[in-house]
């Protein structure tokens, strides 16, 4: 029986020279793989409250709106600077080389509502922090973070999990 795992493409030296990119978009263009990982990111919350899924963008907003669908609930976009329309509030994180910065519209949650956080891959931890900080900026509580692929080698799991949050991710691969 496959996994999620075996629904992923590895490809080398992507996108530089000595990385091993994770290729989820072989996951996603399988209906069965694509359901199977849906299914199992959102199974730990089945029967908790959860008023939004928060997507981080890009790939993030795939799953994270497939996953609102399946629990009923409103989906949050949290997108890169300078592409959301309204007022918006960010949060700037480190990468590799510099800075990047994430935003979210100001009226996306409300105080007091419980907020799954989406993504495809976890990394530093870095990009999912960020989405943490901006939801817990405007009142919200993040009650988990649902990841399809884990890197533990890069420790993003252990920084989350050291801000108090509950990591759920449906396969891990070592190396970068």
């Amino acid at each position: 029986m496959k996994t999620v795992r075996d629904y992923i493409r590895t490809i080398v030296d992507f996108p530089h020279e000595g990385i091993l990119f994770r290729d989820v978009t072989t996951l996603f263009a399988d209906p069965r793989g694509f359901r199977m990982a849906v299914d199992q990111l959102l199974a730990p919350y089945a029967g908790q409250r959860i008023d939004k899924v928060a997507g981080l963008e890009a790939r993030g907003f795939i799953l994270g709106g497939a996953v609102a669908h399946q629990l009923s609930t409103g989906f949050v976009p949290i997108r890169k600077k300078g592409k959301l329309p309204a007022a918006t509030i960010s949060e700037a994180y480190a990468l590799e080389y510099g800075q990047a910065v994430l935003e979210v519209h100001t009226d996306a949650v409300q105080p007091g509502e419980k907020v799954l956080l989406v993504d495809d891959l976890l990394a530093t931890g870095g990009t999912a922090e960020a989405g943490i900080r901006l939801m817990e900026r405007l009142g919200a509580q993040v009650v988990g973070c649902a990841f399809v692929v884990d890197l533990p080698d890069l420790g993003g799991r252990r920084r989350l999990q050291g801000l108090g949050m509950q990591v759920h991710a449906l396969c891990a691969f070592e190396g970068k």
